[in-house]
């Protein structure tokens, strides 16, 4: 856009209307002449800076421009140095109140009739809008270094805060890789113990003896090797916030010792002789039924009701399918940075497969096909030959263009299925879910073939 507005200023006439046609857009226009004065200087770049044209006009850019560019990466002065245009280019400058404005840049040469460059040109957008939206959107769909724009996890996310602000007892349920710990750092990072410890322990990955001595810690001499007294995780939570993660694979008679320090909120470290206050708030996450580890006689019922104050639930990704395209960008922006890579998306026959993969392991798994795919990509986008091989089958042959096709609506029927089913065949509350217009929704739902016969229209 650049180039074009430099090119008809040069080549306008004092009677052509180009300054008419200028004033007439959005994005602010100036120009500069080979001393960097401004020679141009629209309406929309009057509004935006709060800069009135006869203020602007033969004074220097730099003067007028308060840019974050201006004393060190100025884009204009690169672009008059090496003759290349530059496009969208974000930063941005002070205007005339003092206020920040984020715009994005771009820039161009002006050359006279003989082709020597004789100015340059520079278009500028105001970002204000499109940065309060993204950060309206942030809010929306993120709770930590959690992503999600499903209807069940909303839900999550906004009695999350309530939740934080108690020190009730959370119990968490789901499957493995559905993110339980990390919606226990959401809570901890909430509440009122954010600034102390956030303690996390695996109740699975060590035996009965060694989990004892990892929670409630031991003195000097409570068994061979004991040569110095050790903190429990108990101890090192303290203020704080203690997850302990597959809870339901504790014994019996560890559940006893853990049911006390619940309810009495004192424990004894092993080799002790006198209790220990406790003031730690207990998260419990799990991938099995507690209830019915209850009814099977394998998890005490007092414990499971003194952990079961309150009980989040977190959905399998197969159920939540519409996520898949929000957590592959958040984590293709993680691994760029982590990777120093610049990746920007998947393709069309890449994300098909993802959408269409049944995903046992949940977001977790999800995660390790995005750094595998960014170990194998050498481009700015992952295609389907750089996914493992299970996903297509076993096989990295590119499928046919049909397949993808018919994958995208398969997956696509699906979504709109579950969304129905959650708003009672509701099509005007289907519709703001899933953040479409009826119309789109019931063109949607006539290309997948489900018939919109009986549904509510409000």
């Amino acid at each position: 856009m650049a180039a074009d507005i430099a090119e008809k200023i040069v080549k306008s006439k004092p009677c052509q209307p180009t300054g008419i046609i200028l004033d007439s857009i959005s994005d602010g226009v100036f120009t500069v002449d080979g001393n960097w004065r401004i020679t141009f200087f629209n309406r929309a770049a009057e509004n935006i800076t709060g800069i009135r044209r006869e203020e602007a006009i033969d004074k220097l850019c730099s003067e007028v421009f308060r840019s974050s560019m201006c004393e060190t990466d100025c884009a204009l002065r690169k672009t008059l140095q090496n003759g290349q245009p530059l496009i969208d280019k974000a930063c941005y400058f002070i205007n005339n109140a003092g206020v920040k404005i984020p715009i994005s840049i771009s820039t161009a040469v002006m050359r006279d009739s003989k082709g020597n460059i004789c100015g340059g040109a520079e278009t500028f957008r105001d970002l204000r809008e499109v940065t309060v939206l993204r950060k309206e959107l942030s809010q929306r769909y993120h709770l930590g270094d959690m992503v999600s724009r499903s209807i069940a996890m909303k839900d999550i996310f906004e009695i999350i805060p309530i939740i934080a602000e108690s020190t009730s007892t959370v119990l968490i349920e789901g499957e493995t890789g559905t993110g339980k710990e990390l919606l226990a750092k959401a809570i901890h990072g909430m509440s009122n113990r954010a600034d102390m410890p956030f303690i996390a322990l695996n109740c699975a990955a060590l035996p009965d003896t060694l989990l004892e001595s990892e929670l409630f810690g031991y003195k000097k001499g409570a068994f061979t090797g004991a040569n110095q007294d050790k903190p429990g995780r108990f101890k090192l939570a303290e203020k704080g916030t203690l997850l302990l993660d597959e809870i339901g694979e504790i014994s019996p008679a560890l559940q006893i010792r853990l049911l006390r320090v619940l309810q009495e909120q004192v424990y004894e470290p092993l080799g002790g002789i006198s209790s220990i206050k406790s003031d730690v708030r207990i998260i419990a996450a799990t991938n099995k039924n507690l209830e019915q580890l209850v009814k099977d006689g394998v998890f005490r019922e007092d414990l499971f009701y003194r952990i079961n104050v309150i009980k989040l639930e977190l959905p399998p990704l197969r159920t939540r399918k519409e996520d898949i395209p929000i957590l592959v960008e958040h984590f293709i922006n993680r691994f760029n940075l982590l990777q120093r890579k610049q990746i920007k998306s998947l393709s069309n026959s890449a994300m098909a497969l993802l959408m269409a993969h049944n995903w046992h392991g949940n977001v977790r798994e999800l995660e390790n096909v995005i750094e595998h795919a960014f170990v194998l990509c050498q481009s700015h986008e992952i295609k389907i030959e750089h996914l493992p091989g299970k996903l297509s089958g076993g096989t990295l042959k590119p499928v046919e263009k049909q397949d993808f096709r018919e994958a995208l609506m398969k997956t696509e029927r699906e979504i709109l299925l579950l969304a129905l089913e959650r708003n009672e065949f509701n099509r005007q509350k289907t519709a703001a879910e899933l953040g479409i217009h009826q119309a789109t929704l019931y063109r949607k739902l006539k290309t997948c073939g489900i018939s919109s016969t009986g549904m509510k229209q409000a």
